[in-house]
C-alpha cells in the first residue's frame, strides 16, 4: 500500500508524521510512504536526504498573520491544491493523513476532490484551525486526547494517543545510568530563548552542584555561542547544541527535563517516564501548553514554571529542590507513564487499514 503524510512546518506535527510513516512501513513489506510540507517547514531539513521523501508545495500560514499576508496566503492556496493533486495523481496512495500544519489541508482537500481515502490527526486538546475545517472532508480523526472528541463528529473520531517514534517508545524509555545528575534542556525544534536565557542565569545559585551535573541542552540556531559560552564560563559540563538528532539517547540519560509542554513533548515524556519542569509556551494557539503542563501538574506528573515567571532563580530553586528529593521524581515518572500511549502510531495505521478495506468490501 501507498500512503502520503501531509503536514509539518513544526516538530510538534512532523514527528508524530513519522511516526505514523514507521510503523506503516513496518506493517507489511513493499509499503510506501511519500511526504507533502513546505519548504520553510522543519520537514524539508529533518526529513532531507532521510528514509522517507518529500514532495513540496506552495502553502503558506494563516493564522497569526496579519491582514495583508492573509490575503497572499489565500490567495497562494489554489496553486498549492493543484499541486497536492498532481502529486496524488502521480503517486496513485491508498489514503491521504493530514497530521496539521499548513500543508496539510492543501493535501487532504486534494484527497476529497480525487475521493482518496483521508483522514487527519489532531495533537492538541483543542484543534487547529486547519483540522477544524478539515473534519468536514476527513473520514477519519484521530485524537490525542479524550476531552478533544467533542470538537468532532462523534462517528468518526478515534482517541489513540500522540505518535511516538519508534526510536523513542523503543529505547527512550530505558535509563541510562551516568556519574552525574544529567539535566535535558531543550525548547522545542526550533529552541526557545527564554529558556535559555534563565537556566544561564540559573548557573549562578547552581554552583554548589556544578560537580554533580550534566547538562544536555538543545538551544537553536541563534542561541548556541551564547549558551556554550555560558557553561564554558561557569565551569559547567555540558553537551550543547542546536538541534539534537538522537533524541532517545538523550531521553535515556536524563534525570530531569526543562522544556516547553507541546503535545508532542508531552507524550514522549509519557512514554518515556521522566520527571520534568514544564515551561509552556505562552503564545501557543488557544493556550494549549498550559492546558497540557496543568494536566500533568495535577496529576503528579510534572512541575510547571509560566513563562512570565521564568527567571534564573525560580528555575535554579526548582531543579535544587528535585535534586535533593528523588522521592518526588520517581513519582513524577510513575504517574506520567500512567498517561503513555506507546502504540498511538500502530493504532493509527490499523484504523487507515480498516478504512481501506471497507472501502474495498464496498467496491469503492
Amino acid at each position: 500500500m501507498r500512503c502520503i503524510i501531509a503536514g509539518g512546518g513544526t516538530g510538534g506535527h512532523l514527528f508524530p508524521g513519522m511516526a505514523i510513516a514507521e510503523a506503516f512501513m513496518e506493517r507489511e513489506m513493499g509499503n510506501e510512504v511519500l511526504f507533502i510540507g513546505t519548504e520553510r517547514g522543519i520537514e524539508a531539513r529533518v526529513l532531507a536526504g532521510g528514509r522517507f521523501p518529500l514532495k513540496m508545495i506552495h502553502a503558506m500560514p494563516i493564522k497569526g498573520r496579519s491582514f495583508m499576508e492573509k490575503l497572499g496566503a489565500l490567495w497562494t492556496l489554489p496553486k498549492a491544491v493543484a499541486e497536492a493533486l498532481a502529486i496524488l495523481k502521480e503517486f496513485q496512495p491508498q489514503f491521504v493523513l493530514g497530521v496539521g500544519g499548513y500543508a496539510s489541508g492543501p493535501a487532504v482537500l486534494a484527497a476529497s476532490l480525487l475521493r482518496m481515502k483521508r483522514a487527519i490527526h489532531e495533537q492538541n486538546v483543542i484543534p487547529g484551525m486547519t483540522n477544524r475545517i478539515l473534519k468536514r472532508l476527513s473520514q477519519r480523526i484521530f485524537v490525542s486526547f479524550e476531552e478533544t472528541k467533542r470538537y468532532f463528529p462523534e462517528g468518526k473520531t478515534v482517541v489513540t494517543g500522540n505518535p511516538i517514534r519508534k526510536e523513542i517508545t523503543v529505547s527512550g524509555a530505558s535509563r541510562e545510568r551516568g556519574d552525574r545528575f544529567t539535566i535535558l534542556v531543550f525548547g522545542g525544534s526550533a529552541g526557545a530563548h527564554r529558556i535559555n536565557a534563565a537556566m544561564m542565569e540559573a548557573l549562578a545559585s547552581l554552583q554548589d552542584l556544578r560537580s554533580f551535573l550534566r547538562l544536555i541542552h538543545q538551544t537553536g540556531k541563534e542561541d548556541l555561542g551564547l549558551v556554550s559560552r555560558g557553561y564554558e564560563e561557569k565551569g559547567f559540563e555540558a553537551e550543547v547544541m542546536p538541534f539534537i538528532d538522537e533524541m532517545a539517547r538523550c531521553y535515556r540519560r536524563a534525570d530531569l527535563v526543562i522544556c516547553r509542554s507541546g503535545a508532542s513533548t508531552v507524550a514522549e515524556l509519557a512514554v518515556c517516564g521522566k520527571a520534568s519542569i514544564l515551561i509552556p509556551y505562552p503564545y501557543a494557539a488557544h493556550n494549549h501548553q498550559w492546558m497540557n503542563a496543568k494536566r500533568l501538574v495535577d496529576l503528579g506528573a510534572a512541575r510547571m514554571i509560566l513563562d512570565e515567571e521564568l527567571e534564573g532563580p525560580s528555575l535554579s530553586e526548582t531543579i535544587v529542590h528535585l535534586y535533593h528529593h528523588p522521592e518526588e521524581r520517581e513519582r513524577m515518572e510513575e504517574e506520567i507513564r500512567r498517561i503513555g500511549r506507546p502504540r498511538a502510531a500502530e493504532e493509527i495505521v490499523e484504523h487507515c487499514y480498516e478504512l481501506v478495506r471497507t472501502s474495498l468490501e464496498a467496491g469503492g
